[in-house]
């Protein structure tokens, strides 16, 4: 079970620090609440990644490959 997005799963990447799905979830609504209001997007995104967070189970979320991947084909970066 991998429905995260590439900008989610970068996200819980960067988030994963403790290694468990409870400890992404706990990093996640703590920057979440540091979040300005301008910052909708980011709002957005961590919702959704906790969302799915939320709905899977801790054998899931070992299972997960959870190597950042920041590399990009966005024109604004150059490539």
């Amino acid at each position: 079970m991998n429905d995260f997005t590439f900008e989610e799963q970068n996200l819980v990447c960067i988030y994963n620090g403790s290694g468990t799905r409870e400890g992404v979830i706990a990093a996640l609504t703590e920057m979440r609440g540091y979040l300005e209001p301008d910052e909708d997007e980011l709002r957005s995104l961590t919702d959704s990644a906790l969302a799915k967070l939320g709905r899977m189970t801790d054998a899931d979320f070992a299972a997960l490959d959870l190597f950042p991947d920041f590399e990009t084909e966005d024109p604004a970066y150059g490539e």
